[in-house]
């Protein structure tokens, strides 16, 4: 059984504590952009109208309802995080809505997968896939877990490349962001946001990561100037 790191667990400990104010917080802070990003996202998954959709790092479940509602009824999402208090408000968000039947939320990291081999069509995960401490063993489980000729798809948060919106980037998502995240959550949950993902991987590396877990046909594509990127890959 996987055995989460001293740093696994003090990132779980501090997504259980922002967990009650994690969406105010990111319709504020992204200005409601990251719904578009998501819904960009959801159109590269594939998967027939009797799929299965993993959402690996579901959180409170934006990206799962986000899926179910872009899909076939027949369609049915498995969402797992590994902060339980994410995965609670996740379970009370899906039972308020008119999918409620077709997510299911579990407790579960993403290094260890509990699922069989081949067992979904489409694995998505959304600004989650930085905070894998075991990021190789994790993307291999996602490709583990993908039936033959079933994709991926990875929203994550990038560095723009343009020079003048990577400065003003770099100054509202070093300075703004943690001061506004301090007012209303843990200042410095929303400082270990930037800090991550100025440590995440160049979008090349990242690719080589994928390559290296099996996966076939990685791209990935821009949005907003490059404050995000969608990774996909097929098995």
């Amino acid at each position: 059984m996987y055995k989460i790191t001293p740093k696994g667990e003090q990132i779980r400990s501090m997504f259980g504590a922002i967990a009650p104010r994690y969406d105010f917080l990111n319709r504020l802070l992204s200005l409601g952009i990251d719904r578009q990003w998501r819904r960009v996202a959801v159109g590269l998954v594939r998967c027939g109208a009797r799929g299965r959709v993993l959402d690996v790092a579901t959180g409170t479940g934006d990206l799962a309802l986000a899926i179910a509602a872009c899909t076939p009824s027949e369609v049915r999402i498995t969402g797992i995080d590994f902060c339980a208090e994410m995965v609670a408000i996740g379970k009370e968000k899906v039972a308020a809505s008119s999918y409620r039947e077709r997510i299911q939320l579990a407790v579960a990291p993403c290094e260890e997968i509990p699922f069989p081999d081949g067992s979904f069509d489409s694995v998505t995960i959304a600004f989650g896939i930085r905070n894998v401490v075991d990021r190789p063993r994790g993307v291999a489980e996602m490709y583990r877990i993908l039936k033959p000729g079933g994709n991926t798809v990875i929203l994550e948060f990038s560095t723009p490349v343009f020079p003048l919106f990577k400065a003003l980037y770099h100054w509202y998502f070093l300075k703004v962001l943690p001061a506004i995240g301090g007012i209303f959550s843990q200042k410095s949950a929303y400082q270990y946001l930037p800090d991550s993902v100025l440590e995440f991987p160049s979008r090349e590396e990242f690719k080589g990561l994928m390559a290296r877990a099996g996966f076939r046909n990685t791209t990935h594509r821009d949005l907003t100037f490059g404050i995000a990127t969608i990774y996909t890959g097929d098995k």
